[in-house]
């Protein structure tokens, strides 16, 4: 285990970190916020000091394995969140050094479930930092750094465990040849459509501030809201805008590439973006018909579920409306959508299409093979061949996968809730999704559990949104060994 190369990478992030506050900082002094001021500057101080010495001392080994990869984003993502949280503990706009670590988890983590019943009580400099950990989340802190300079100091191999490691999906690649500008690429599209929603918000007449840390929200797919109603009291115009930004911001970031490079056979021969569109249209139908009663009118009833669709599919958990009133049809297709998530390559969390599509294509094979056992049948996916080691990592993922949501709904039980709160707080979690139903619905939230409910929580988000290894694997002696 090459310790002093993953050190370095941990103390690179954290400088980053550290620059990163700095806007908050800016408004914080802007508004005369001093108690935020202080807290920011100082934890500011405290991640240079820390980090800016490991950062100048190089590594005399520069050898980086999978294990090193896994290691180095799993304890990056822990250690991002610790020192996040410090600024909402410090000054004082959320004491409870648990809490803030439970809504900096939530918020790198891009998903949104939040301990705060009232969020406009927020200084302005500590709601920005909130819905940019959403944004500095949604595509990877590791990922930005690589885009700047490898992190292990060449654009080779080492960095492709990395981003294997912190990036979503059944298999990566790289965009172009060179990491540095794969990584390079996925920013400028993911910065491109921020300010592209950023700027439309403020043509519809949406305060900046609001325009800004929705569009933080819609990119990172995370849903923290600076308004206690979240989206509910804002124009149709701007719930039609994010509902089209949660959609786009669900894709594979690969099919923006393709469409620059006008390779639209490629984009159309797409499996999992064809099942993504047929998904949502069938649940946005479902749902709309379902609750027709509900609403004055059918534009509104359609702009709200497929709000709320969208919203739980990518992910995102931004609400309109208390779902949690809605039939037990539609309530329980949103549970469903929170089983399957975004696409792979996206900033949405959950297991991603792609893989309920190989798990579908496998089992189709596997009655085929129970029929006829002398057949030998291949599961293809965009037109080519799966290769079998993908197709078991899928079956593994989700043994995985399902492990995880028992226990971590077995551990929470301690709190006494009903068993729908209990179930859909760690699966809402696990997929990154933030709003759950009964005790963790719409207009709920996650500060009646206990500190120990908090922290199997904040660890269950972690292992969705590094899609479990990067989280389990540091409990295994074996990988600390040399």
């Amino acid at each position: 285990m090459n310790y002093r190369m993953i050190i370095n990478i941990i103390a690179k992030i954290l400088s980053v970190e550290a620059l990163f506050m700095l806007p908050a900082l800016l408004i914080a002094y802007a508004k005369g916020e001093s108690a935020s001021f202080m807290a920011f500057a100082i934890v500011m101080g405290i991640l240079l000091v820390i980090s800016l010495p490991f950062v100048l001392i190089k590594p005399k080994r520069k050898q980086f394995f999978a294990r090193e990869g896994l290691v180095a984003v799993g304890l990056s993502w822990i250690t991002v969140s610790l020192f996040g949280a410090l600024p909402f503990t410090i000054s004082g706009a959320i004491p409870n050094y648990v809490n803030a670590f439970f809504e900096t988890v939530s918020g790198f983590t891009t998903t949104g479930a939040t301990i705060l019943g009232d969020v406009e009580a927020l200084p302005m400099s500590a709601l920005y930092w909130r819905s940019f950990t959403h944004w500095l989340g949604g595509m990877g802190v590791l990922v930005f750094m690589m885009a700047l300079s490898p992190l292990t100091g060449k654009d080779s191999g080492e960095n492709m465990h990395l981003l294997r490691a912190e990036s979503p999906g059944i298999k990566i690649s790289k965009l172009v040849p060179r990491m540095k500008r794969s990584a390079g690429i996925l920013y400028a599209i993911y910065i491109f459509l921020t300010v592209l929603q950023a700027s439309l918000l403020v043509i519809g007449k949406v305060p900046l501030f609001d325009a800004v840390t929705i569009s933080f929200g819609t990119a990172g797919t995370g849903g923290f809201a600076i308004k206690n109603d979240s989206l509910a009291s804002y124009s149709a115009y701007t719930q039609w805008v994010t509902t089209v930004f949660m959609f786009l911001f669900s894709l594979n970031f690969n099919i923006y590439f393709l469409l620059l490079l006008r390779r639209f056979k490629k984009v159309f021969r797409d499996d999992e973006l064809r099942s993504f569109f047929i998904i949502v249209l069938l649940a946005v139908v479902m749902v709309t018909v379902n609750t027709r009663g509900y609403f004055q009118s059918f534009g509104e009833g359609l702009r709200h579920s497929a709000f709320q669709v969208i919203s739980i599919i990518s992910t995102s958990g931004f609400c309109t409306v208390d779902f949690d009133l809605w039939p037990q049809i539609s309530r329980t297709v949103l549970v469903m959508l929170m089983f399957i998530g975004a696409c792979a390559g996206s900033t949405g969390g959950g297991p991603k299409v792609v893989r309920i599509l190989v798990l579908f294509r496998n089992a189709k094979r596997a009655i085929y093979k129970a029929i006829n056992p002398q057949r030998v049948k291949l599961i293809y996916l965009d037109g080519e061949i799966l290769e079998e080691d993908t197709a078991t990592a899928v079956s593994n993922y989700f043994l995985l996968y399902f492990l995880t949501l028992a226990f971590a709904t077995l551990l929470v039980t301690v709190d006494g809730f009903s068993m729908e709160t209990n179930f859909t707080a760690a699966l809402s979690c696990l997929s990154n999704v933030g709003p759950g139903m009964d005790g963790v619905g719409a207009t709920m939230n996650y500060s009646g559990f206990s500190a120990f409910s908090k922290i199997i929580l904040s660890v269950t988000m972690l292992i969705g949104r590094l899609e479990i290894y990067p989280i389990l694997v540091l409990a295994f002696p074996q990988i600390w060994k040399k």
